[in-house]
């Protein structure tokens, strides 16, 4: 039912490469990637970093691009980080939306709950433990690092799944939960980036242009096309609107909603979000990863199917312009968000994943064992791609960061772990 081959070797293969390329160029020439980052593309009044963050990054080299005094700079990374991502996170709502709406959405009844509790679990566990150790290190360490401590909390849901198949078999049930859980850790990661995480002073008022937007759009483009179309079989205006229209509305309406986010202080790579809902639907989804999304032909799905590929790239800009950290900057934030993910997820998981199954009796999926969740949770521990955006925003460039951004990258440990804990708790593959 499920490829995830192709989805893995398109996303995040493209990841690793441009990951890869900043690792070695950061430690090859550090300043000429420095340059490379924060290569002022457009000085303006409007969109970007600060003018006095962007000299202060620069140092000198702000010197050698002549320029008019301006309160903005767009940046490079702005441009990935801030812009281009939000397609990707708007994605990510997309599934997180439709297995939260649909009528047999993988977020909703029963079957979801124990998959929940887990998820808190692996949230809870990675905060306890990257908290409780910089604690443990002295009020200084704890002061510097405890704004990074929802880094720890983030799944890569692709290479979480890959390996989860790799560990457990494509047809075991432990499987689709880990999917449940990875989806669900989505859905409160974008939470956790919208309120804990702003990009300057809060300023709610510019969210009612969000809103307006997403109104708007909704009912002159979806709504009131259907409402005219009631009782006519042939559906002339809403198939006009879909033919013609296409998804032209909706990115105008992403465009002001992203402006009104960036305005707003909360993190513009969330502004599509309140867009992904008001796109028209269909009444059932086959789930992330399923060969059979392709053949849906309602407006989001296509919208998703066209920006595939532009995403690709987009992600591989994002592992360039993210992971380039030099090697010596190594430090304590990098073995707390570390311990987090190895120690803080596999624990979380399993002690509220045995609350949900066994104290509130909430079960656990036929031929799925206690023991299976610890195992998850050793898989759900690769953090990578949320983890080093979250890194990105939780500390201004500098040590701190790159050294947290180190603790992401060195999360793919956890695929290791993840093989010898299977074998350690004698998992048995079920293929597919």
């Amino acid at each position: 039912m499920y490829r995830v081959w192709n989805f893995v070797t398109n996303y995040s293969l493209l990841l690793i490469f441009g990951a890869l390329i900043a690792l070695v160029w950061a430690n090859t020439d550090p300043h000429s990637y420095h340059v490379l980052v924060e290569y002022p593309l457009w000085f303006n009044d409007t969109i970007g970093v600060s003018m006095e963050k962007w000299v202060k990054l620069m140092g000198e080299d702000a010197e050698a691009f002549g320029h008019a005094e301006t309160a903005k700079v767009l940046t490079a990374h702005y441009l990935v980080n801030d812009i281009l991502m939000a397609f990707f996170f708007a994605i990510a709502g997309k599934e997180v939306w439709e297995a939260v709406i649909l009528k047999n959405g993988s977020l909703r009844g029963k079957k979801a709950a124990t998959p929940l509790f887990a998820t808190a679990g692996g949230m809870f566990g990675p905060i306890g433990v990257y908290l409780g150790l910089a604690a443990f290190l002295g009020s200084d360490t704890y002061d510097a690092v405890a704004n990074g401590w929802a880094i720890p909390t983030a799944t890569d849901i692709a290479f979480s799944y890959l390996v989860g198949r790799l560990v457990f078999g494509a047809g075991h049930p432990a499987v689709r939960f880990l999917l449940l859980l990875a989806i669900a850790d989505d859905a409160a990661g974008l939470i956790i980036l919208a309120i804990f995480y702003p990009t300057g002073d809060l300023a709610p008022a510019w969210l009612l242009l969000s809103l307006a937007s997403a109104v708007g759009v909704y009912v002159f483009f979806n709504w009131l096309p259907r409402r005219l179309d009631r009782g006519d079989q042939i559906r002339p205006r809403s198939t006009w609107v879909r033919q013609k229209l296409s998804w032209w509305p909706y990115l105008v309406a992403g465009a002001l909603s992203w402006f009104g986010f960036a305005q707003s202080g909360l993190h513009p790579a969330l502004g599509l979000l309140p867009i992904v809902p008001t796109l028209p639907h269909a009444d059932r989804a086959f789930g992330i990863f399923a060969e059979a999304e392709q053949y849906l032909t309602d407006l989001l799905n296509h919208t998703e199917h066209l920006l595939k590929h532009p995403v690709e790239v987009v992600l591989f800009l994002f592992g360039l312009m993210n992971a380039g950290v030099e090697f010596s900057a190594i430090g304590d934030p990098t073995w707390l968000v570390l311990a987090g993910l190895i120690i803080g997820k596999p624990i979380g998981v399993l002690l509220f994943g045995y609350v949900g199954a066994h104290t509130l009796r909430l079960g656990l999926p036929e031929g799925m064992r206690t023991v299976d969740l610890f195992v998850i949770g050793c898989v759900a521990a690769i953090g990578f791609t949320v983890s080093l955006f979250v890194a990105s925003v939780a500390f201004e460039p500098g040590p701190v960061q790159d050294a947290a951004k180190m603790g992401a990258l060195f999360s793919f440990a956890a695929a290791a772990i993840s093989l010898v804990a299977g074998k350690v708790t004698r998992v048995q593959k079920r293929e597919a």
